[in-house]
């Protein structure tokens, strides 16, 4: 009987060996296959947008984007960096670009950088040079904004003198002087930037510069005299964090040679909003955005040809542009026709930039990051944490009341789309349902539909495929 058991104890240890050796084998044939099943769906799914945006390949090309593995140790010292931006301890000085285009929201998210005691800020510094080499097309201003980003990461501002001259009637921000005579007044919104009104650079200051709050633009201008170049350079070497704000790099691609450079520690916040909220904001300004709406809407006709040189004599833009334009007459409506063909082109870029954002190359390794306008203003405090730790930052609690503060205000709307104010969040979020008409949403739905699936913006009942 002993013998028995013992013999029956053993053939079910037996088949219970057996049993666990065929799951085995089962897990190690099937977690490849489900791998190379998801990369494959993946390329699938890809495959489409591709079609639609048959210019990211050269695109990538262009700016060498191709997939490399990293040099030896490369993660290793990434993973270092990255730890130490998330305990607010980075080594050395770092540099954050805010990678955005017009009315997605951007001059709010800058201002959040503005406010934080550590970090020198600049307010769009390229407006001078689209200026200055006005009418060239966007495309072709990359390389120029690229170099010009290098120099102001480097605390260098005299970039600013090829550049800068007296301010266009629709500038925004006001006038600026002469190039032979530039100085803090005129650059890098300096009415309300924090470093250049206060002291040491402005004494009589309003506000010092750790308080946390809007700086009041007419009491700087009348406290603050304008400074020279080479004092504010000097204030800029002693933050530790510096970040730029800007709308018209047209596409990620062109930070390569940055994120790569040694230098620089370079990171990239870049900003999306819903386009059919972009484009209602784009109309209520469309007269102070026409002239740069023009030089993006150019660059169409070279993002559709091949990208590496040489490239043919550019064509004049047609009178009616675009699916946004599409059946209105161009003699009424001429500026909304340049406004909405621009947002096609943009919303071309968008996509390009999500994915290649999607095939995560090592230069975008723990150095970019994605950011919803919709998120930060129905969750401010959670937003303001992931930003900041990505900065390597730390967070003041006196930060995190005042960006509650900014998206819980009384309106929307405002008289002077250009000024930072309190705002109603849910208002800001769906007010174009109600001010774009059924034809328009459905020409940007029709425009943006790609880059919208891949943010996750909804398409309205009407137009969801």
């Amino acid at each position: 009987m002993k013998g028995r058991r013992r013999w029956c104890w053993r053939g079910e240890h037996r088949r219970l060996a057996l049993l666990l050796a065929l799951y085995t084998l089962l897990l190690l044939l099937l977690v490849p296959y489900v791998l190379d099943y998801g990369a494959r769906r993946a390329r699938a799914d890809e495959e489409p947008l591709l079609r639609r945006c048959p210019s990211l390949e050269e695109a990538l090309s262009e700016w060498g984007w191709e997939q490399r593995p990293p040099p030896p140790g490369d993660d290793e010292e990434e993973e270092e960096e990255a730890t130490a931006a998330g305990n607010g301890s980075g080594a050395g000085k770092r540099h954050i670009y805010l990678h955005a285009t017009w009315r997605t929201g951007s001059s709010f998210l800058g201002e959040l950088f503005n406010q934080h005691p550590d970090v020198f800020y600049l307010y769009e510094p390229m407006w001078h040079l689209w200026q200055a080499l006005y009418p060239g097309d966007a495309l072709s201003l990359q390389g120029a904004l690229r170099d010009m980003l290098r120099s102001l990461f480097r605390c260098d501002f005299s970039v600013l003198r090829l550049y800068a001259a007296p301010a266009a009637p629709r500038d925004p921000l006001g006038a600026a002087p002469p190039a032979a005579n530039l100085t803090t007044a005129g650059i890098f919104g300096w009415r309300t930037n924090k470093v250049i009104c206060s002291a040491p650079l402005c004494p009589a200051a309003p506000l010092p510069r750790r308080e946390i709050g809007l700086v009041d633009g007419a009491a700087c201008e009348r406290r603050c005299p304008p400074r020279a170049l080479r004092e504010l350079e000097a204030e800029c070497r002693k933050y530790p964090v510096v970040v730029i704000k800007d709308v018209r790099l047209l596409e990620l691609g062109a930070l390569l040679p940055l994120l790569r450079e040694p230098g620089l520690n370079l990171r990239v916040v870049q900003l999306f909003r819903d386009p059919r909220a972009v484009h209602n904001s784009r109309l209520k300004a469309k007269q102070a955005l026409l002239r740069e709406s023009i030089q993006v809407l150019r660059s169409r006709h070279r993002a559709a040809e091949p990208r590496g040189p040489p490239r043919p004599q550019q064509p004049p833009l047609p009178p009616g542009l675009g699916l946004l334009g599409a059946g209105r007459a161009p003699a009424q409506h001429r500026a909304e026709l340049f406004l909405g063909g621009a947002l096609e082109v943009i919303c071309q870029a968008w996509l390009r930039d999500l994915l290649l954002a999607r095939r995560n190359p090592a230069a975008l390794r723990r150095r970019y990051t994605q950011l919803r306008y919709e998120d930060l203003v129905r969750e401010p405090r959670a937003q303001l944490r992931r930003l900041l730790r990505f900065a390597g930052l730390p967070v003041p609690p006196a930060m995190e009341a005042f960006v509650v503060n900014m998206t819980r205000g009384a309106a929307y709307s405002s008289e002077r789309p250009f000024l930072i104010s309190a705002r109603d969040a849910r208002e800001a979020v769906h007010a174009w349902r109600e001010r774009l008409s059924r034809q328009q949403v459905r020409q940007v739905e029709a425009a943006c539909g790609e880059a919208m699936s891949l943010l996750a913006y909804p398409l309205s009942a009407g137009e969801r495929r």
